[in-house]
């Protein structure tokens, strides 16, 4: 295959740089094939998955947040999150592509956690990357049997009479929490309830904050 200057760049534009210390793992150099393969047979441009990359990098638990602070506004719209939460974060803009999003309501008597047993399935699509903690075997393993000893090392300790729920996540369902609206925000905006809302409470390891 013919190669030109632009042959090692990451999906990003950047240039790969060289690392003798640290060479390109088997999943890197393959993941430069089939991009330079498909470049060179016109089924995708570079400026094409440069764009697709940083839209990727732009999603953060802030898109998250909008949708939970919607759903504590509007009892209509969050009706229709919890019946369809793939179709209802359409309607802000957030699109779940193939997947399914589910979405859980957290209530006094019931408090819901998310998980990927297998590796680090996550709605990325409204969280963006998840955090270290959430790919390693131990929450993956741990919380599945023992939630509430996990949930309390993140310092969430949760009445004896509430009910602790764990979803595990797929490649084609993923789980968003929505956490309870904290105390004493009657008066707030969706803007300024947003900002009580945390990427670890979507998860379901810790609750809303509460205003200041």
């Amino acid at each position: 295959m013919p190669h030109d200057d632009n042959d090692h760049f990451s999906p990003s534009g950047h240039p790969y740089q060289p690392d003798q210390d640290h060479p390109l793992t088997k999943w890197q150099a393959m993941e430069i094939a089939m991009r330079e393969l498909m470049v060179e047979k016109g089924i995708l441009t570079r400026k094409e998955i440069t764009e697709t990359v940083e839209a990727m990098d732009s999603r953060s638990p802030a898109d998250g947040a909008k949708v939970v602070a919607r759903a504590w506004s509007d009892s209509d719209y969050k009706a229709r999150l919890l019946a369809d939460g793939s179709a209802a974060i359409n309607e802000m803009g957030f699109h779940a592509d193939a997947m399914r999003l589910v979405v859980l309501e957290n209530t006094p008597t019931e408090h819901n956690v998310v998980v990927c047993t297998l590796c680090s399935c996550y709605p990325r699509n409204l969280l963006g990357l998840p955090p270290d903690w959430y790919k390693q075997r131990a929450y993956r393993s741990r919380v599945v049997k023992n939630p509430r000893a996990v949930l309390s090392e993140f310092g969430l300790i949760l009445p004896a009479k509430t009910r602790v729920r764990v979803h595990d996540s797929t490649a084609d369902m993923r789980y968003l929490v929505l956490p309870t609206r904290p105390k004493g925000t009657d008066g707030m905006n969706e803007t300024a309830l947003a900002t009580l809302v945390n990427r670890d409470s979507m998860i379901g390891v810790a609750q809303a904050s509460d205003p200041k």
